[in-house]
């Protein structure tokens, strides 16, 4: 199947997301942002429905499918005003990360309640001095030789949604016995551990999930904590990395599409001069060229999605990157021309668009910035000399 074009069931399963999606709409996520807290009811009929787990293994409850299924979930819940962030991190990064490498154990543990939603996990691998340098990760952990259990220390930053979570994947270092180096790893860390601390971050940005900061302060694991091989770091680190590229372009063309759709109801009913503006080119064409952005955005994404699911990670990885990076520019365009077609309107509570000028900046910043997308396809792709 080529990647650009869709099953009947995928088909089949936007149309039933999308309407999930208008059940609850920018109205129900605007007020639980009100109410601070997270939009709970919608995240648990998500999960009744399968669509929290269509990426998981059936045999631990999942539906079976892969990125792909999942990408469309947040699409399409994004495009009806109502995107659930966690999607990018509970399934997508921690399930999957857990579906390929976990022991049967945790895969028993887990990945049922992540598909149903009645369990969720956060994941942290930010860090206050480490920015996207993963090879500068601080957070390490230790053998203790009385009992074997991993002492893990360190800090997280901007950890989305640890309030809800039940643990965290956290991404830490071993030191190679061999080699002396340090090395990733990946830790369940249950948010109740001893020595677990969150803060929230005070945030601008208006979102129902939370984001924190996390000290960890010698927290005893035992040595089941530890995601699959201690020797395979960078392949398990990876392997939730591209997946939450390809959520983030979701979750940034969902939005794109949701600020869009109101700027052209707007264009078409808003008559001036007895003229609808929309039929004015100056305000029809950049409207044009943001759905035209956003589709090409769409199919990257869709190829990334299907490069990953068929194992390809290094294919998946580059494209990836690019269908991240060309759907956080596109949304950025979409949301400012939305709120520019709608004028004054456009930064009102009651049209609700201005909020989205900084959440759309979300897609360009996290969870890896444009900048270092770009040194990425420059040196990885174009052969160019390394400049970071």
């Amino acid at each position: 199947m080529s990647p650009q074009i869709e099953t009947d069931e995928h088909k089949a399963l936007r149309a039933a997301v999308a309407a999930l999606g208008a059940k609850y709409g920018r109205d129900y996520i605007t007020r639980t942002i009100a109410e601070g807290r997270p939009p709970t009811e919608l995240w648990q009929e998500a999960g009744k429905l399968g669509y929290l787990g269509v990426n998981l293994p059936e045999e631990h409850g999942g539906g079976g499918g892969g990125i792909a299924e999942l990408s469309i979930v947040l699409e399409e819940l994004g495009a009806a005003g109502s995107p659930l962030l966690m999607l990018v991190v509970s399934p997508a990064i921690c399930g999957t990360v857990i579906a390929r490498f976990g022991t049967d154990e945790q895969k028993r543990a887990w990945l049922p309640g992540l598909s149903d939603g009645t369990r969720l996990m956060a994941f942290g691998i930010t860090e206050p001095d480490a920015g996207s340098n993963s090879h500068r990760i601080t957070t390490t952990a230790r053998r203790d030789p009385a009992s074997g259990d991993w002492l893990l220390t360190g800090r997280k930053v901007f950890i989305s949604g640890v309030d809800m979570a039940d643990a965290v994947l956290i991404v830490g270092r071993t030191e190679d016995a061999r080699t002396g180096r340090l090395k990733p790893c990946l830790f369940i860390v249950p948010t109740d551990a001893e020595g677990f601390h969150k803060r929230p971050i005070d945030m601008e940005l208006n979102a129902a999930e939370k984001q924190f900061e996390l000290t960890l302060d010698d927290v005893r694991l035992p040595a089941d904590a530890l995601v699959g091989d201690e020797d395979a770091g960078l392949l398990q680190l990876f392997a939730g990395l591209n997946p939450e590229r390809v959520m983030t372009a979701a979750f940034a063309i969902g939005m794109g599409r949701y600020a869009l759709s109101k700027a052209i109801e707007y264009a078409r009913d808003r008559t001036v001069w007895k003229t609808p503006i929309g039929a004015h080119q100056a305000v029809a064409h950049p409207l044009a060229q943001a759905h035209i952005d956003l589709e090409l955005a769409r199919l990257m994404m869709q190829k990334a999605a299907h490069l990953y699911d068929a194992g390809d990670d290094i294919g998946a990885g580059e494209a990836a990157n690019m269908a991240k990076y060309a759907a956080g520019e596109a949304c950025v365009r979409a949301v400012d021309q939305a709120v520019h077609t709608l004028g004054g309107n456009g930064l009102t509570r009651e049209f609700g668009l201005a909020s989205l000028i900084t959440a759309a900046r979300v897609a360009r910043i996290a969870p890896v910035s444009r900048e270092m997308i770009l040194n990425y396809v420059s040196h990885q792709t174009l052969g160019l000399p390394k400049s970071y």
